[in-house]
């Protein structure tokens, strides 16, 4: 492991391992096979990158997205490693090329899709390059396109299990962002990984906001949410369809958002186009199709939008997961209404799939629109699906304003006694006419205006109803007929709720004006005036290397990495090569125009003295893999055990010390650490919020908002988690 911490200051320029990193490249350089799961933006590239070059030989890639292998290998080759791809958008005489040298041991990896490995002749190569140079591992990326179930399956992914059988002895790693259990069990079974360790990090991406708006005028909300804290941010908005891609786009760009679009109906030359600008330039918005975003390896994404609901939790959870991978505030924002469910309900049903996948399909969906519904923590839902528990995260919509709640039993049977009376032959919007007791041409057309229930529901406004009728169909109280233009149905466990035999409790969302709120901008939030004048012209100076070097920018620099020369202003090499993300090979190539850049700045703000970025902590040389608990969440830990204050390591990782009390009941919740050790209160302070938290464990849930507010918010949200850990 000495070595493998070697590569890892001397070539990639970071200073200590992430969670089971270090424990996952030890087992695979030791001739082992193993299962990563791994959040987007955990560091899963380094867990086969150092382990092939540690081996003797060359590592194989598989991966699905020729965009993925380009961006990758670019960054590979900054660093000074002999990486490559072979792969379609390749001439005949360059692939050719390629493959002499890899047969020449001239790669230490290479990356491939696996359609082209799974062919004869690329297998026969392979064969002679095992004997010489020597093959020093496999890696097998985005390992979730093996589920038949999932919505990224690719077909020869199945076929990847022959590994096992031509190439005994050489080890495999699987690697994936998002596996349910059961997709965990198929990758295993479908890669032959049975004997594989498996290394499980926690699914949860703390910095992640994740909001749920009703839909009203889509966008218009949309247009709301960029501009009140992302303008000039790069981000990602999901459409469902092509044509609402387009029309997105361009009607972001006639409000003055940088947005492009992007779907496979585009030409190709199109999509690469804009790829490339979203991925090279800054503050570009993508308006695209789930077509885009697998392998994105695009740093600073600080939102992803969804217009539309997507198909699963899965696919939501992989889609918003593309936002926020350098670890800094991010949001995932959705606007869901009734229309959405109605119509991921008839292309279930209109698809040509068997009856067997239609049925997981329509269950997935539930999953989805239970968490769309929910009035518990979005992360507490969002990762029970993965089989992880978790305490209320503090951020999300539900924590930070939580929706009330009311006895909708009485309205829930007036809705569903109306669908029945008008003979469940009508759509949302006729049925709630007749409840509200509008008297048009429809209503008398049908004779509507003489059923029981017109007029009973005039207590209630029209958007009450709606989302009275939302959350029925989403709870399983009404289907919706997609074949019959959308009339609801009374789904058989409506009988019991009609009968009087069962009561309903519905969410109903407070209109509140919303205050906004301060978020940090990214890593050069900390810096003061002169450290923020130079961060700008490091990131001009990146654009234009960036440009020259034909990459995207942050193949040149992580954002990160320029805060952290900023902050430092180096005037001399040394000083320079110890911020972190700055290796041997970049420290060679752009060191010098680095140091002038920073010896002008000094000079122009009369800086007398470079200041030497804070050595690590000596434990973080070696940051201990805590299991279960995240990469980010455990370099936390790391640092409370060397005896930091939840205030000093907030300062230090310039992270809401809210962020860090999160952590801390990650921590908590698996038993690495005592509550006792972050609370800074003595018993007699505790013992009366411990009291207000016991009486809402007496109402079946813990809220800590009437909690926060009994105590006039003088104790934060992360610190009454802890607290209430120690219930």
């Amino acid at each position: 492991m000495p070595q493998a911490l070697s590569l890892l200051n001397e070539i990639f320029g970071y200073p200590a391992f992430r969670g089971h990193q270090a424990a996952i490249i030890d087992h695979v350089a030791g001739g082992g096979d193993a299962l990563a799961l791994m959040p987007t933006g955990g560091g899963k590239s380094l867990c086969y990158q150092i382990p092939s070059l540690l081996r003797s030989g060359v590592g194989v890639v598989v991966s699905p997205l020729i965009a993925l292998m380009h961006d990758q290998v670019a960054a590979l080759t900054e660093l000074g490693i002999r990486a490559a791809y072979i792969n379609s958008s390749m001439s005949i005489e360059d692939a050719g090329a390629a493959e002499r040298t890899l047969l020449a041991g001239g790669y230490d990896l290479i990356y491939v899709a696996p359609e082209r490995l799974l062919l004869p002749r690329f297998l026969a190569l392979l064969e002679r390059v095992a004997q010489q140079p020597g093959i020093a591992l496999f890696a097998i990326d985005e390992a979730h396109c093996v589920s038949q179930w999932g919505h990224d399956f690719r077909p020869e992914y199945i076929k990847l299990s022959l590994l096992a059988e031509r190439f005994p002895g050489i080890p495999r790693i699987a690697l994936t962002a998002t596996a349910d259990p059961e997709t965990r069990a198929e990758i295993v079974e479908k890669l032959s990984l049975e004997n594989a360790r498996q290394f499980v990090s926690s699914f949860d991406r703390p910095n992640i906001r994740y909001r749920i708006v009703d839909k009203a005028s889509a966008r218009s909300q949309l247009l709301d949410f960029i501009r009140d804290g992302h303008l000039n941010e790069a981000g990602i908005v999901y459409c469902l369809s092509r044509k609402k891609v387009e029309e997105t786009a361009e009607w972001l760009v006639r409000h003055g958002i940088n947005a492009l679009p992007y779907h496979a109906g585009l030409d190709a030359a199109t999509r690469r186009r804009n790829q490339d600008r979203f991925l090279r330039e800054d503050g570009i918005v993508m308006t695209a199709t789930i077509a885009f975003g697998m392998g994105i390896d695009k740093p600073d994404v600080r939102f992803v939008a969804h217009l539309d609901l997507p198909k699963s939790i899965e696919g939501y959870y992989q889609e918003t997961g593309r936002a926020g991978r350098d670890g800094e505030p991010a949001d995932a924002w959705m606007a869901y209404g009734l229309a959405d469910a109605v119509q991921q309900r008839r292309m279930i049903e209109e698809g040509e799939a068997d009856i067997a996948f239609k049925r997981l399909a329509h269950a997935r969906l539930d999953e989805l629109l239970a968490l769309c519904e929910s009035a518990t923590c979005r992360r507490q839902r969002l990762l029970a699906h993965f089989a992880e528990a978790s305490p209320p995260c503090g951020n999300c919509d539900i924590c930070l304003e939580p929706p009330e709640t009311w006895d909708g039993t009485e309205a829930a049977r007036q809705a569903l006694s109306c669908v029945y009376r008008s003979e469940q032959r009508f759509g949302v919007g006729h049925v709630i006419d007749v409840l509200l007791g509008h008297d048009n041409e429809r209503i008398r057309q049908w004779g509507h205006q003489k059923l029981s229930t017109w007029g009973i529901g005039k207590d209630i406004s029209e958007k009450e109803w709606r989302a009275v009728f939302r959350q029925l169909v989403a709870l399983g109280y009404l289907d919706v007929d997609v074949g019959g233009f959308g009339a609801l149905k009374l789904s058989p466990a409506a009988r019991p709720l009609l009968k009087g035999e069962q009561t309903l409790t519905l969410r109903r969302r407070v209109e509140k004006k919303t205050v906004k709120e301060s978020r940090r901008a990214g890593p050069a939030q900390a810096l003061d005036a002169a450290g923020q004048t130079l961060f700008e012209r490091l990131r001009a100076w990146r654009f234009d290397t960036a440009k020259v070097h034909g990459v995207p920018a942050y193949v040149i620099f992580h954002d990160a990495t320029l805060a952290g020369i900023a902050a430092a202003c180096p005037r001399d090499i040394g000083v320079l090569g110890r911020i972190p993300g700055i290796g041997a090979k970049k420290l060679e190539h752009y060191g010098d125009a680095l140091l002038a850049l920073c010896q002008a700045h000094a000079a122009e703000f009369g800086l007398v003295a470079a200041v030497a970025p804070a050595p690590a902590p000596a434990a973080a040389a070696a940051t201990p893999a805590y299991p279960g608990l995240n990469d980010t969440a455990g370099l936390t830990l790391s640092l409370l055990q060397e005896g930091l204050s939840v205030a000093e390591v907030a300062a230090r990782r310039s992270l809401k010390e809210t962020t860090i009390y999160a952590h801390c009941c990650e921590a908590i919740a698996l038993g690495l650490l005592d509550p006792q050790d972050v609370i800074p209160l003595d018993p007699e302070e505790i013992e009366p919020i411990l009291a207000a938290i016991r009486e809402q464990q007496e109402t079946g849930e813990i809220r800590l908002k009437p909690v926060f507010e009994r105590f006039a918010g003088h104790y934060d949200y992360g610190l009454l988690r802890c607290v209430a850990a120690l219930l």
